[in-house]
């Protein structure tokens, strides 16, 4: 894939005021089956739009994009479609990041990523290194990713803080919690979008999304684009965001 170096039109703080979108990415499968499709052609599909949004969001200003990519629970679709979606993750690594690291891209991977194949995870750590040093917006891509796994990786971190002397127990609080997770050098989350019309969060970003606004769409994750991301910012601007206060 050709690189791809756009203008930057994030000078500013952006009107719509939110740093961090995460999406659900939902639909792929529902995407194919209208179309008389294999799944895998829904998932091919779907990482296109992984690439519309991913050029989207940094010109609409977000300073951090998380994509949730592939959960904990996943590993009990079919090998086949497991493997099907191994090698898109592959390809759209290999075919990005060039990409990716000519527009200042920072990615990041949050999840137990580590436990998947040696060759992907050896992929991935590559494009964190070779990215890491950019200035520019954060994408960050949930794999092997479950958030109540999240937190118990957190809270035996903490646990072994506290054993070790280095913290005590009952100092341990809200903030120490949220530095342990994964997303613990990533901005506070503002936006949850979900696509498909389901409307759960399916174990995703439980602890981030307590004061994030959520945004469910029918339009199936594949025919998301630029503009189904502005409309969702153009929807999060005229929240009322109180925090619990009046």
């Amino acid at each position: 894939m050709a690189t791809k170096v756009r203008p930057d039109l994030s000078q500013g703080a952006p009107a719509h005021g939110a740093r961090h979108v995460a999406i659900i990415m939902d639909g792929n499968g529902r995407w194919a089956k209208k179309r008389l499709l294999p799944r895998v052609a829904g998932h091919r599909a779907g990482v296109e739009a992984v690439r519309r949004v991913t050029r989207a969001a940094r010109e609409l200003g977000l300073e951090c994009l998380t994509l949730y990519a592939f959960s904990s629970e996943n590993w009990k679709r079919p090998a086949s479609e497991i493997a099907d979606l191994m090698s898109l993750l592959r390809h759209f690594i290999q075919s990005d990041l060039d990409e990716l690291h000519a527009n200042g891209v920072r990615l990041r991977v949050i999840g137990n990523y580590r436990a998947m194949d040696p060759s992907v995870v050896a992929l991935i750590d590559g494009a964190i290194a070779r990215t890491a040093g950019n200035k520019g917006p954060i994408v960050a891509i949930a794999l092997n990713y479950g958030a109540q796994d999240e937190m118990a990786r957190a809270v035996q971190a903490l646990a072994r803080r506290a054993v070790a002397g280095e913290i005590a127990l009952d100092d341990i609080g809200v903030g120490d919690i949220d530095a342990a997770l994964d997303t613990g050098d990533l901005p506070p989350l503002d936006l949850l979008i979900r696509t498909s019309g389901e409307q759960r969060l399916s174990n995703f970003l439980l602890w981030q999304a307590a004061y994030a606004e959520l945004y469910f769409t029918d339009m199936l994750w594949p025919d998301f684009d630029e503009r189904a991301l502005a409309a969702a910012l153009d929807a999060f601007r005229l929240r009322d965001r109180r925090f619990g206060g009046l």
